[in-house]
């Protein structure tokens, strides 16, 4: 980038402005995005700390029209439904292991649910013929200029674009270098949560078994595609933890203190806990952030308005991609209306999604044995069951989707 391709000699906007975009972030909204872009006549680069694709992962759901909308126009039906999980019924026992509630599949796992890392493999492997990668590497300081953003890595040497885009989750690098810290946007609702792998030594089949104590949820579920595998999922309440998310052993030692003197399977689950190589443990939080945009610098997904679990935050990732996508290609190179026209379009609809995620932590983990009572009871009521699943496909198809332009497909690489 030259630093002169977003406006002509007299000062106006250009229509081939912008078009060098670094996003930060290759799990879901990242790749969406860069596709998008690429679609649109961009040239995206994905920055991405981690050495290579994740696998694997908690699965991910969609539903109602406005997901399987955006699903549709990507092309991405048939390669999520050849890898889709079937859905993840869920069933609560008691310390004897008898059954207090059952959900259905469709409770968690919408229309259609898949692994995080086959959604994320999907997207990678559909953005590959527009967009360059950057695996093992991640931004270190962002100074605009007038004309575009000087990029500092970690790694590799520093460069120019256009425009940043952090698509990097809840815990957003491109966000603390460009909005401010951290704590300022994300807020924690009270709950933790902990998944790893382990061998499927209980025979669980599809689903989750999951038990509870006051405040706390202990459950394990069979990989959909190794039987002989199996996933456990904690989450327990706490206020905010002074720990670090890069200390696997210090997190190991929270979930076994939180958990203690349990009974059902959770002293076998601990067990394995502590020989698992690979620990996902983070708060239950959200980021609310006035704006998504300053300057040449926006957020989408999670970055922008994430919540951990519950929120419908990989469905409105790629609402947000397609729109973002999409509003800069209007724009003509005019990335302060695009971002503006965005932000509009969305701001409402992706609120009342996150806005699930406030629920999840009390949902999963009543803090009463009262509270837990009033959940089986009332879930296992027919009525209300549907009523919740009609509202999920309300609140998730909240908003009118404009139908944006593109160019022709592409077959080979970009790069």
């Amino acid at each position: 980038m030259d630093g002169k391709g977003d406006r002509d000699v007299n000062g106006n906007v250009s229509r081939n402005g912008n078009r060098n975009v670094l996003i930060s972030g290759a799990s879901i909204a990242g790749p969406a995005l860069a596709y998008w872009l690429g679609r649109h006549g961009f040239h995206p680069t994905v920055v991405e700390l981690a050495p290579a694709l994740r696998d694997g992962g908690q699965a991910v759901d969609f539903r109602g029209d406005t997901h399987l909308t955006v699903l549709e126009r990507m092309g991405l039906l048939p390669a999520l439904r050849d890898v889709q999980t079937g859905g993840s019924p869920m069933r609560f026992v008691d310390e004897g292991g008898r059954t207090l509630l059952r959900l259905p599949a469709e409770f968690a796992g919408g229309a259609i649910e898949v692994l995080r890392g086959d959604l994320a493999r999907i997207l990678y492997e559909r953005s590959l013929p527009y967009t360059e990668y950057l695996f093992g590497d991640s931004v270190t300081r962002l100074t605009e200029t007038p004309s575009g953003v000087r990029v500092d890595f970690q790694r590799g040497a520093s460069r120019d674009f256009d425009l940043v885009i952090g698509a990097d989750g809840l815990h957003s690098t491109v966000r603390r270098l460009a909005f401010g810290p951290e704590e300022d946007y994300v807020s924690h609702l009270g709950y933790y949560a902990a998944t790893w792998e382990l061998p499927n030594y209980l025979g669980a089949e599809g689903g989750s078994i999951g038990y509870n104590a006051p405040g706390r949820l202990a459950s394990v579920g069979a990989d959909h595609r190794d039987p002989a595998r199996a996933g456990a999922f904690f989450v327990f309440a706490a206020p905010e933890l002074s720990c670090d998310r890069h200390d696997p052993e210090r997190q190991k030692r929270l979930i076994a203190d939180a958990f203690s003197g349990l009974g059902w399977e959770v002293p076998r689950l601990l067990d394995s806990l502590r020989r698992a190589p690979d620990l996902y443990f983070d708060s239950i939080s959200r980021a609310d952030v006035p704006t998504w945009s300053k300057g040449r610098v926006g957020l989408v997904g999670d970055a922008a308005c994430g919540a951990t679990i519950g929120g419908m935050g990989s469905g409105t990732a790629l609402v947000g991609a397609y729109v973002l996508a999409g509003e800069l290609a209007r724009a003509q190179g005019d990335h302060r209306a695009a971002f503006a026209r965005y932000e509009n379009k969305l701001r409402k609809y992706a609120e009342g999604c996150q806005s699930n995620g406030d629920r999840t932590g009390k949902f999963l983990a009543p803090g009463t044995a009262t509270g837990l009572r009033v959940r089986n009871g009332v879930l296992s009521k027919p009525l209300f069951m549907n009523w919740m699943l009609k509202l999920g496909e309300k609140v998730s198809s909240g908003v009118d989707l404009p139908d944006y332009p593109t160019e022709p497909l592409r077959n080979s690489a970009h790069r």
